[in-house]
């Protein structure tokens, strides 16, 4: 597994590389829903032909209202609570390969979750495919 792209700025060429790794990582079925807010990023040209070529559907959130990316928000506040509060780091690989590290191997491998029924991500995800079927 390749470690995310990491800068210290969040450009559209960086999420463009996200989008490009997780699409390959992942392959989802035609239609999937792309959820983003409506940052520069998100709503230019570019990134938006990326979603079509891959095809996956854009879906931004409402302007000013946070509540739709609640999952993301929620998200980022147990990383920071669980991780990126309680370390130091002193080199941006060091926090790169930790990131890496804790969604990977323990949030979405070991870390159980209430809203998904107490399940891992990993887990979860191998039950809602294996319904497919």
């Amino acid at each position: 597994m390749a470690l995310l792209p990491m800068d210290h700025t969040m450009t559209k060429e960086l999420v463009m590389n996200v989008l490009k790794m997780a699409y390959k990582r992942q392959k989802p079925v035609k239609g999937v829903i792309h959820h983003s807010n409506r940052g520069v990023r998100f709503a230019s040209n570019e990134y938006l032909n990326l979603l079509k070529q891959n095809p996956m559907i854009s879906s931004m959130s409402r302007k000013g209202n946070c509540y739709d990316n609640a999952c993301i928000e929620s998200f980022h506040g147990i990383l920071k609570r669980e991780l990126v509060y309680q370390t130091k780091y002193k080199t941006r690989p060091e926090a790169r390969k930790s990131l890496f590290e804790y969604i990977e191997f323990f949030y979405n491998s070991k870390r159980i979750h209430s809203t998904i029924g107490y399940y891992t991500p990993n887990e979860y995800e191998k039950m809602h495919y294996s319904s497919l079927v």
